[in-house]
């Protein structure tokens, strides 16, 4: 969504696992996976644009966004 590069353990994974997107924690999972910075704002972003949808070729509950949001916005607290 930003166009910057990143390494692939550096950045959020949600895969397409038995018809339902789910947050990829290790990026090992099998089947058809989207990547996204671990940015709030990223994430909000993609929440708008439904991108997730898109990328996995499926409907996306919203639910998965949030999960993301808090992970980032958590990890981001603690950082910090």
């Amino acid at each position: 969504m930003t166009g910057e590069r990143m390494p692939k353990d550096e950045l959020l994974r949600v895969v397409r696992a038995d018809g339902v997107a789910v947050v990829d924690e290790t990026g090992t999972r099998a089947g058809r996976g989207a990547y996204l910075m671990p940015r709030a704002h990223v994430i909000e972003k993609a929440k708008k644009k439904n991108a997730f949808a898109r990328a996995l070729r499926m409907k996306v509950d919203v639910q998965i966004y949030d999960e993301l949001l808090e992970t980032v916005r958590s990890k981001e607290s603690s950082d910090g």
